[in-house]
């Protein structure tokens, strides 16, 4: 079914005009499809990964490798979501900064219009790797593994980010 803004009224959680591919840390959670607990379980106060957490955790660490200017800060995988912190670097090691206006995205990611290298593209790659991988293990093809959106959060200093 092709996207229609009459029925489906999908809203977009970014910021309008915010340029996604800009330099700085972007805390980011994504939960699983009705919140399964589909990557393991705490035992002892210690996440277990199982195999499906396997999956998550091998994928989100190839991130780096597929997109030289992105980095890993702090993650972490629970039985039904995951929590990371992604760090677009400029080169120069910068952050935004807190600032009362946006800078406009030059082009601003737009529903099946990716940008190249952009949170919400790093995102979708990483809940597409994750998804194929996962039902491809449990022999449950075009099964949603996670939630249609994600949540996050621009980290505009190092008191955020700390």
């Amino acid at each position: 079914m092709k996207y229609n803004p009459e029925v489906h009224h999908r809203q977009s959680i970014r910021l309008k005009d915010f340029d996604y591919t800009r330099a700085g840390a972007y805390f980011v959670t994504v939960c699983t499809q009705g919140r399964e607990g589909l990557f393991g379980e705490i035992k002892n106060g210690k996440m277990i990964l199982n195999e499906y957490g396997e999956v998550v955790k091998s994928e989100w660490l190839k991130t780096p490798d597929l997109r030289p200017n992105i980095h890993l800060n702090e993650w972490i995988i629970m039985p039904n979501h995951i929590h990371g912190i992604i760090v677009i670097d400029d080169g120069r090691g910068t952050l935004p900064r807190a600032q009362g206006t946006q800078q406009r995205a030059p082009t601003v990611e737009r529903f099946g219009k990716p940008v190249s290298n952009s949170i919400p593209t790093i995102v979708r790659m990483f809940k597409s790797a994750t998804t194929k991988k996962i039902n491809e293990i449990r022999e449950l093809p075009y099964t949603p593994v996670w939630q249609k959106n994600y949540y996050e959060h621009i980290i505009r200093d190092e008191d955020s980010l700390n």
